[in-house]
């Protein structure tokens, strides 16, 4: 009987690791032994990170793929590789001291990403931008920033008061927070009225700052 010849075929899982950007993302491939199989740049794009999943599957199935800042600017690239079916974990940003040691390289970070994503070391649950959970964090910062907005423009109305005329201070020195605005924009001219501008009159500018405050008190106390 003649002898049968047989071929072996090697596969292997392959990791990912992403260092993410604005612009670019820098991708690492690992194969199962942690051996470098090479470092590619994709554009921030739909069709970057297309690009960057097929590189990745050119070297074999994908197990993981770590990902740097999955709720920030890995937060694109990480929706489209779990819609492919791929496990994405979020990977910490590398150690400033470190980085600061041996000098800041993208390429490095990525491979480090992947190094992270293949022992377990990364292993926790990207944070998505999607769902009710965005929607509330859209709204909080809504909010905060309404409550900034709204703190500074009361401030500026007070310094204001500080180093005007006499008489704008002894009318608006103690007025509360709350109250504030209300009379600041009782200074606004109405429909009809002769408005004449003068400079080095502290009232004209105090005109402009209610604009914005009950606009974002509503907003502050949603």
């Amino acid at each position: 009987m003649k002898g049968m010849a047989l071929t072996i075929v090697e596969t292997f899982t392959v990791t990912g690791g992403v260092d993410t950007h604005a612009d670019v993302h820098v991708a690492a491939a690992l194969n199962h032994i942690g051996g470098l199989l090479g470092v590619e740049s994709f554009s921030t794009t739909p069709a970057g990170y297309t690009r960057l999943l097929a590189w990745l599957r050119s070297f074999g199935a994908v197990g993981v793929v770590g990902v740097e800042g999955t709720g920030s600017y890995g937060a694109g690239l990480t929706r489209h590789l779990e819609a492919a079916g791929v496990r994405v974990v979020e990977v910490d940003r590398s150690n400033r001291q470190d980085r600061y040691r041996s000098g800041k390289s993208d390429p490095l970070d990525a491979e480090s990403a992947a190094r992270a994503a293949l022992s377990g070391k990364a292993n926790g649950s990207p944070r998505g931008r999607d769902g009710t959970v965005e929607a509330i964090r859209a709204l909080m910062v809504a909010k905060r920033s309404a409550r900034g907005e709204r703190t500074r423009s009361i401030n500026q109305a007070r310094s204001l008061v500080v180093t005007g005329p006499d008489d704008i201070r002894a009318r608006f020195e103690h007025r509360s927070t709350k109250a504030l605005p209300a009379e600041l924009a009782a200074l606004r001219p109405r429909t009809g009225d002769v408005v004449v501008c003068n400079p080095a009159e502290s009232g004209h500018s105090f005109r402009t700052i209610p604009d914005t405050v009950p606009v974002q008190s509503g907003q502050a106390s949603g």
